[in-house]
């Protein structure tokens, strides 16, 4: 059975579309509230809710962090940069997971993986940080045998394979081979002991081939689940996506 992880963050870019100088972030006028739309997602079968508190707050708050936190019955999963003042953030926080992103300020959403190579030292203080406080740290990276390697030699128990390659490919000839590039990445990181999720342009299409996708223990899913939701409800493509991502 793979799980699913429902990333909420869109929920809060249609919301700060229109109130973004709101003094609150739920409540009065001001919606759709994304910590709602968590709870509609869980009850319909999400796993766990994600949700990546950006350096520039362009979609989810604090206070729906905090909020998430509060209310989610089964697992909350803190995307965040590498940074100190993030570190701090989820010691305080406590979620039950986090997975470390690249971020940066001109990207509408997180484009390519984490350079671990790049960024060793910085890496390696946040698992470390993490796993002294009892948080799983998963790392979000490209399918690449040599990220992958540091991934299990830094300690982190969990890699997310950035699966936007393959989704931008998906109608080109370029598909099969970056297929076979996360097919290779899931066989090298669970044959090094990490537990194998994956994310980012997974869609109702698509999943079909993604699911087969050797050891997979989870997939996040976020703007193709909210894009759905839009003609079919939150419930409705919570379940529809379950059901595509593990068939009877």
């Amino acid at each position: 059975m793979i799980l699913l992880g429902v990333n909420i963050d869109h929920g809060a870019t249609l919301r700060q579309a229109r109130y973004r100088e709101a003094p609150a972030s739920a409540g009065a006028a001001v919606e759709p509230d994304p910590v709602a739309l968590a709870i509609l997602a869980e009850q319909a079968g999400a796993d766990g809710i994600t949700v990546h508190l950006r350096e520039d707050r362009r979609h989810i708050q604090d206070h729906d962090v905090v909020r998430v936190r509060q209310t989610v019955a089964t697992r909350v999963n803190l995307e965040m940069a590498c940074t100190p003042a993030m570190t701090e953030y989820a010691l305080r926080l406590r979620p039950d997971s986090v997975c470390l992103v690249p971020e940066n300020r001109q990207e509408v959403t997180t484009e390519g993986g984490l350079d671990l190579v790049g960024n060793r030292d910085r890496v390696a203080a946040v698992v470390r940080a993490m796993d002294a406080a009892g948080i799983t740290t998963s790392l979000f990276i490209d399918p690449d045998a040599p990220q992958i390697a540091l991934a299990a030699e830094l300690g982190a128990p969990w890699i997310e394979l950035h699966t936007g390659a393959y989704a931008n490919a998906y109608y080109t000839p370029r598909r099969a081979a970056e297929f076979e590039r996360l097919r290779r990445g899931a066989v090298q990181a669970h044959g090094l002991g990490l537990v194998v999720n994956a994310g980012h342009g997974i869609n109702y299409i698509n999943i079909a081939e993604v699911r087969t996708l050797p050891h997979l223990h989870e997939l996040n899913i976020g703007h193709s689940i909210l894009s759905r939701a839009l003609f079919t409800g939150i419930a409705e493509a919570v379940r529809e996506m379950k059901a595509r991502m593990n068939p009877a």
